[in-house]
């Protein structure tokens, strides 16, 4: 089986651009391309690789399309615009945290054509993108996964293969509830916390010690919430697009959703109060809002309040 002729990576933002860059060090022949005006050129500047100014003659000279980015409506506009440049024997890698129907819908009309669509979307952020230590969650063809192979292990670490084209994209969603869940848990605990008289930054140690250890507890509390950064690079927008399509999954399959619908409601929430372009982190403000506190500011309640 022969290795991939080259890759055109569309899609270069806080996720992508990292991703790319693994590529180009990994000796891949990479395109880059992007909405954004000018960004393709400073990343080819800055690691290598070809900025692509027409984008289908880049698809046509690879063999390999890879697109990260934020919805599936993205990805069916990307994949429209080069249609002209995809042929017999591409294989296209979604990448982005998209709606699995859409993906086997986008794989289903390409498959007249001989092109292959594949799921990849990723887990653990910015910084393991930059380490090139991505959790991996793969959908679609064993042979052409087969083939990928070398491409996704330049990006990540551990590469689930988990079914038919968008199931990758079905876990990715499921695991941000589980996820979203566990920050929102973890954020309310600490307000409780705060306001008994507990200071949440000797909270964060106990729970990182203790049963109630989670990604949040060790990744985000510090980091973004008691330091007040809230710039974890992952949008809140986003969150709720993930967790939108979880709850999708779950209704299209007729299984019951309680509380992953409270979870959506409280990120989406949290959204409509904060506006656009905030960090998911930022939705520690929504908790923060309804108790009248602030994490991490000096609290003078001690104990329970008295009747």
């Amino acid at each position: 089986m022969s290795a991939p002729r080259g890759v055109c990576f569309i899609g270069i933002g806080n996720m992508g651009w990292p991703m790319a860059t693994r590529l180009v060090q990994s000796g891949c022949d990479v395109a880059v391309s992007d909405a954004v005006a000018g960004r393709a050129d400073q990343f080819a500047q800055a690691n290598g690789g070809t900025a692509a100014s027409d984008l289908v003659a880049a698809v046509k000279a690879r063999d390999v399309v890879i697109t990260m980015l934020p919805t599936s409506g993205h990805v069916e506009a990307v994949v429209a615009g080069i249609a002209g440049g995809l042929r017999q024997g591409h294989i296209l890698i979604d990448m982005s945290s998209g709606a699995p129907a859409a993906t086997r819908a986008i794989a289903e009309r390409l498959s007249s054509k001989g092109v292959i669509v594949l799921d990849a979307p990723v887990s653990g952020g910015v910084s393991r993108a930059i380490t090139g230590d991505l959790a991996i969650m793969t959908g679609g063809d064993a042979e052409a996964l087969d083939r990928v192979d070398p491409l996704l292990k330049a990006m990540g670490t551990t590469i689930h293969r988990i079914g038919a084209v968008g199931a990758g994209q079905a876990m990715k969603a499921l695991n941000n509830l589980v996820s979203a869940g566990g920050f929102l848990m973890a954020v309310e605990a600490l307000v409780i916390g705060q306001q008994f008289g507990l200071d949440p930054h000797v909270m964060t140690d106990v729970l990182n010690a203790s049963t109630g250890m989670n990604n949040s507890t060790q990744k985000k509390l510090r980091q973004f919430v008691l330091s007040r950064k809230f710039d974890s690079g992952f949008g809140l927008d986003l969150m709720v697009k993930d967790l939108s399509i979880a709850l999708e999954v779950g209704r299209d399959h007729a299984a019951p959703t309680p509380l992953s619908a409270l979870c959506r409601e409280m990120w989406a929430s949290a959204a409509a109060m904060l506006g656009k372009g905030q960090d998911h982190t930022a939705i520690a403000k929504l908790s923060e809002a309804m108790a009248g506190v602030t994490l991490g500011e000096a609290t003078k309640k001690v104990g329970p309040t008295k009747a």
